[in-house]
């Protein structure tokens, strides 16, 4: 009798095991570290050794088949701080809830606009020192962001080609009936084998957090070959705001352009190199970037680079390029060149 209850107790223990385990059976777990040591000099008096956290992250997604032409899915993301123990050491990054099919996708939540996600063609250094945001997303002109309260809509694959479509019915975390507080956001793009590109449009109204703005970016890739691939990228941008003067706004709209490539010198290394510009509508206010890198994945989840970024600045601005998805940013030294040598790691999981 003794033997039955402890066989009973031990299979109603791995049965109560076993049901989570069931439960979440569609759900998986990933993530990113991303870590770097940097040497950043802003041309005056900083010039340090810096530890750097880089949009590393943690996350848990999942989906639901309801029936053969209906899915549910979702995800929650937060960002993580491996360098320090701060206040803000979770940050909530591209989290939703929504439904696929044959008609597409919708989806609900906070996460990459549409336009953000249009850089991705030409965006050699995402999340490292000369990173294309930091001369693409300056002031309150910026674009590259994730909206709080966001509905998105993503058409079928159409041989290479589809479309996304979304709206932040407000920026903020609550509704104002006597602001407008929305966001427009949508892009058309295609993925091919040789070819992957993006055009993308975005509006902001006038009572958004940092005033109204449009802008229209373009960004594409071509693979020449192989192992060599040519990237360009442009992006316009026009800033208008009542709480500011006309010589702000003409600083915060500006026109940026670049060009870069990749070149794989071996199976698993590659070279990279881009430069940058952002043509502002106020005198001596532009800058340019330059940025050089080598890359070697040691396999699919581990990678080690080393770049080498320069911006040069006009003597009334003061950008880096070490400002954006870092941990390590300090603040630049107007008309200053600014540069930064990084040495990094980056773990998917």
């Amino acid at each position: 009798m003794t033997l039955r209850k402890h066989f009973a107790g031990f299979a109603v223990t791995a049965l109560a095991a076993a049901i989570p385990a069931v439960a979440m059976a569609d759900v998986s777990i990933y993530g990113r570290a991303h870590v770097s040591v940097d040497y950043l000099d802003d041309g005056a008096d900083y010039s340090e050794t810096n530890l750097s956290s880089n949009a590393s992250r943690l996350g848990f997604k999942g989906d639901h088949e309801i029936n053969s032409n209906l899915t549910a899915f979702f995800q929650i993301e937060q960002e993580i701080n491996f360098g320090t123990d701060s206040d803000n050491t979770l940050n909530t990054r591209d989290t939703f809830v929504g439904l696929k099919g044959g008609f597409g996708s919708a989806r609900m939540g906070r996460f990459d606009s549409p336009f953000k996600g249009a850089r991705g063609p030409a965006n050699l250094f995402g999340d490292q020192v000369g990173d294309m945001r930091n001369l693409t997303r300056v002031g309150n002109a910026r674009f590259d962001e994730r909206y709080d309260n966001t509905l998105e809509y993503t058409t079928p694959d159409m041989s290479g080609f589809f479309a996304k479509l979304g709206y932040s019915v407000q920026e903020g975390e609550e509704a104002d009936s006597d602001a407008d507080e929305s966001v427009m956001s949508g892009s058309l793009n295609y993925a091919g084998s040789a070819l992957e590109a993006a055009l993308a449009y975005e509006s902001a109204e006038e009572d958004t957090g940092r005033g109204e703005r449009d802008g229209i970016r373009v960004a594409a890739a071509y693979k020449i070959t192989d192992g060599f691939k040519a990237v360009g990228f442009y992006q316009t941008v026009d800033y208008t705001s009542d709480a500011v003067t006309d010589a702000v706004q003409d600083q915060l709209s500006s026109d940026t352009y670049g060009l870069g490539a990749e070149f794989k010198v071996a199976e698993n290394t590659a070279l990279k190199g881009m430069w940058m510009t952002r043509d502002s509508d106020a005198d001596n206010f532009d800058s340019d970037m330059w940025v050089v890198g080598v890359e070697h994945k040691l396999d699919k989840a581990v990678r080690v680079y080393a770049n080498y970024a320069l911006v040069s600045n006009d003597e009334n601005v003061n950008l880096t390029p070490w400002a954006q998805s870092r941990s390590a940013a300090p603040g630049g030294t107007v008309n200053e060149d600014a540069s930064g040598l990084s040495v990094g790691l980056r773990y998917d999981f």
